[in-house]
């Protein structure tokens, strides 16, 4: 199965120059922890979390209205293709130990997001299991 196939849709991007506190605003809203970084044509930058803004501007004493999301993202970003198994998704979440994984298209723009939740529902929940056993691992 198909990546493109479980993920989903609906994801919001911050621009990066856009200023931490309207990032935090936005996560606040949408009730997430991450989200993309995106440029205007859509393709993926990085990522800027709640940890990134507590860690590299609150905890430096920065001004979340005056730092930008590009200050404090995280640039190394894995993702996967929308094309791609669910399979290697799952493996790259393991492997990385991370819960969200952005999908990009051919164009390497942004499409959609996979989550452990989506693999559970949607894909195989033995693999999403295993997935979560090592991504929670301390």
């Amino acid at each position: 199965m198909y990546v493109k196939f479980i993920m989903t849709l609906t994801v919001e991007c911050v621009g990066p120059d856009e200023s931490v506190q309207e990032a935090a605003q936005r996560m606040r809203s949408l009730d997430v922890g991450p989200l993309p970084v995106c440029g205007d044509d859509g393709r993926l930058l990085g990522m800027i979390t709640d940890r990134d803004i507590v860690v590299r501007a609150t905890a430096e004493g920065l001004d979340p209205r005056l730092v930008r999301v590009q200050d404090v993202m995280s640039e190394d970003v894995i993702y996967c293709f929308e094309d791609q198994d669910v399979d290697t998704a799952a493996q790259l979440m393991e492997e990385h130990r991370i819960r969200r994984l952005p999908v990009l298209d051919g164009d390497r723009r942004l499409v959609g997001i996979v989550s452990l939740g989506d693999l559970a529902i949607r894909a195989n929940k033995d693999q999403a299991t295993g997935v979560l056993r090592e991504v929670s691992e301390p």
